[in-house]
This record gives structure tokens, C-alpha cells and sequence, in this order.
């Protein structure tokens, strides 16, 4: 029963790399319109997820706080390291060169991949904390895959073109998934769960804040703000509702 949540959660998440075909059907401004938006939800969702679901079922399953704390700390490394490697931010705009573009790819597939890891990390612990770790990684992923899509097309790939190899590695987050499942059968994976809480706080906190801070206007950042204040209100209320 595990195993078919986190096929069909990797299934999910990486059709979501599809979204980007989106961009083809809106202007540019009602893009940028939607984007900063979505980037404060999903802020506020993962650390939400972080600090209301994955920190406490850390806890519970490890038993011991300093444990939980350093495979916290070397998920949050973990990111920074990956995107100090690459010299790519994921969800903000790099320049149109094309070699950049690979570099994006390589970077969302490294992305995924560890992603995988750690969301089956907590399906393994507990299928309804997988499916909230897994909605908060979704809810970042929307906005990360509409900004690479656009990326690539502006870099001279072809529509087609950009759509699968977007899709490609989107697929590395299933991957990742069924090495952490048939992993867990040899040894204990709960160490994962603390590690998603890391790549949870880096992305939300590291990554995204620092995008919504520029949203500029008051009207614009206000919109923003609130957004990220029902992304972290909405996994808090699901975690006193205890899902």
C-alpha cells in the first residue's frame, strides 16, 4: 500500500513539471501577475509542513532531539550546497544564455530526486504525513516549473522540447521515492523524515522569502503576505486537526 502511494505521489509530481505548458496560454503580465503569489503560498507551505508536521513526527519517531536537529541541519545543508554547486536558485530568473538552461535541468532533477527521498521518507513513517509533506512539495513545485518552462523557451529550446525533458526530470522524484522504499527494507529511514524538514525550511526560507520581500508596492506586497500567511495558516490548522 505504501509503494502505491509514492508511485502514484512520484506519478503526481512529476506531471506537475506539465504546468509549465501553461505559460504558452497566458501573457506575460497575468504570468507575473500569478507567479509572486504562488511563490508566497508555497513558502509559507513548506515551512508550515516543516515546522507543524515533519519537525514533530521527527521527534516521535527518533525519539532523540539532537538526532532529529543535525539530519534537520544536513537536509537545510544539503540544499545549499546543491544550489552553491550549480549556481542556480530555483523559482528565480536566470539569464537566457543557453547552457544555463541544462543547468536547470540537472539542478530540478538533482532537486527531485533528493525531494523523493524525503517525501517517501515520511509515506513510510506515516501515509497521512506523506500526503502533507507531499501537498506542501507540490505547492512549490507549481511556480518552480512555471518559471523553468519559461526559462528554457526564452534559452531557444522548442515547446516540445522544453515540456519533456521538463517532464524528464520531474521523474527523478519517482526515482528517488522507490530507492527510499526499498532502502527502508535494509535499514531504518526515518532519518528522512528530519532531512525533508531541512529541504523544506532551505527552499521556503532561504530561497522563496527572499523572492516575495521584492514584491515591491504595498498593494503587491500585501497580496503576497497574505498569501503566505494562508499557506502557513492552512498546514497549521490541518496539523491541530491532527491530519
Amino acid at each position: 500500500m505504501v509503494l502505491l502511494w509514492i508511485v502514484g505521489g512520484g506519478l503526481l509530481m512529476s506531471a506537475i513539471a506539465l504546468v509549465g505548458g501553461l505559460t504558452a496560454r497566458l501573457e506575460e503580465r497575468t504570468l507575473d501577475r500569478l507567479i509572486l503569489p504562488l511563490v508566497a503560498l508555497a513558502a509559507g507551505s513548506l515551512i508550515g509542513g516543516a515546522l507543524f508536521h515533519l519537525v514533530p513526527a521527527a521527534l516521535v519517531a527518533t525519539g532523540d532531539l539532537a538526532g532529529a536537529m543535525t539530519w534537520l541541519a544536513l537536509g537545510f545543508v544539503s540544499f545549499l550546497v546543491l544550489e552553491q554547486a550549480l549556481h542556480f536558485h530555483h523559482c528565480r530568473r536566470p539569464s537566457r544564455r543557453r547552457p544555463l538552461t541544462y543547468l536547470i535541468l540537472l539542478g530540478d532533477a538533482l532537486h527531485n530526486f533528493i525531494g523523493g527521498l524525503a517525501v517517501a521518507g515520511t509515506f513510510i513513517l506515516d501515509v497521512r504525513l506523506g500526503v502533507m509533506t507531499w501537498l506542501a512539495a507540490a505547492a512549490h513545485e507549481v511556480p518552480q516549473e512555471l518559471g523553468d518552462f519559461g526559462v528554457l523557451i526564452h534559452g531557444g529550446w522548442p515547446r516540445r522540447s522544453a515540456l519533456l525533458w521538463n517532464l524528464a526530470s520531474g521523474l527523478t522524484f519517482l526515482v528517488g521515492g522507490l530507492v527510499a522504499y526499498f532502502a527502508a527494507r535494509h535499514t531504518d529511514v526515518s532519518a528522512l523524515v528530519p532531512f525533508a524538514a531541512g529541504n523544506f525550511l532551505y527552499i521556503g526560507a532561504a530561497d522563496l522569502v527572499p523572492e516575495i520581500k521584492e514584491a515591491g508596492e504595498t498593494p503587491r506586497s500585501l497580496e503576497t503576505l497574505a498569501a503566505f500567511v494562508i499557506g502557513l495558516g492552512a498546514l497549521w490548522l490541518l496539523s491541530r486537526l491532527g491530519l
